[in-house]
């Protein structure tokens, strides 16, 4: 019989426990994964008790109470606390999502922080994103054009075509839509996943560019744009209701409807 395990430096175990005051009252335990490469132990779950009275309302405010009283070593990125860096991005109870927008009061029972699904992790809930940029750049997230812009003047849109591209204009890349992809786990060297190909959407959609045809021979692929499987976890997965699923379906479609010869559809 097959023996399926995991290797031994991957199992994650029981870590320390951080308890609250004696006097503390309003107690959530969180959950938090704890990982150091300058150590030769294996990951662990530290435990640690807050009181929820002196806790600011949201996921974030906690992780911060956690470095400042409890564990100083701990790792973490955040800035701007609203919604719009895209920086605090973890799995919070099994659900990839921002911490400075999620509300404790929303969790149920333990709350476990995670590190982002299926990335390597750079120390405790930091993980690398250095091939999640090189995606987004590679789809060139810039105005293209050929033609002179209007003397003196700007390339105007009208309101209808800006709505175009407003929403998707939106995403942060906090990469919660791609490490929720199935297809972006497997493939994640070849496949570019939701959130560049929202953004390389974006682009197609704005009427000031002038490079349609050749982002959409480019996106044109086996593996760029079609392992895309239509699973929809990153459109459940987006912190700010973006779409993603829906975007890549209409860059399909476009490539479909249109004539993208020179493409070798690898």
């Amino acid at each position: 019989m097959a023996d399926f395990t995991l290797p031994e430096n991957s199992k994650v175990n029981k870590g320390n426990i951080f308890k609250a005051d004696e006097d503390a009252k309003n107690i959530r335990k969180f959950l938090v994964y704890r990982y150091d490469p300058n150590d030769d132990s294996n990951p662990r779950i530290d435990t640690y008790e807050i009181d929820l009275d002196q806790c600011g309302p949201m996921v974030l405010d906690a992780l911060i109470k956690i470095k400042a009283d409890f564990d100083p070593s701990l790792s973490f990125r955040r800035s701007c606390r609203e919604g719009i860096c895209g920086s605090c991005s973890h799995n919070i109870n099994g659900v990839n999502t921002l911490a400075c927008t999620q509300p404790i009061k929303d969790l149920k029972g333990e709350i476990r922080v995670y590190p982002l699904p299926h990335m390597k992790v750079v120390k405790d809930l930091v993980i690398d994103l250095t091939d999640f940029y090189e995606q987004y750049a590679s789809i060139e997230p810039w105005l293209k054009t050929s033609s002179e812009p209007p003397e003196g003047a700007e390339r105007y849109q009208t309101k209808d075509q800006q709505e175009k591209i407003d929403r998707p204009s939106a995403c942060i890349l906090c990469a919660c839509c791609s490490t929720a992809c199935p297809s972006y786990w497997w493939n994640g060297d070849k496949y570019l996943g939701p959130a560049a190909l929202l953004a390389s959407y974006r682009w197609l959609q704005d009427s000031r560019d002038e490079a349609k045809e050749e982002r959409l021979r480019e996106l044109n692929d086996s593996s760029k744009l079609f392992k895309c499987h239509t699973i929809m976890n990153c459109s459940l997965a987006c912190p700010k209701d973006l779409n993603p699923g829906q975007a890549i379906a209409e860059i399909k479609k476009m490539i479909a409807t249109q004539d993208v010869n020179e493409s070798d559809h690898k």
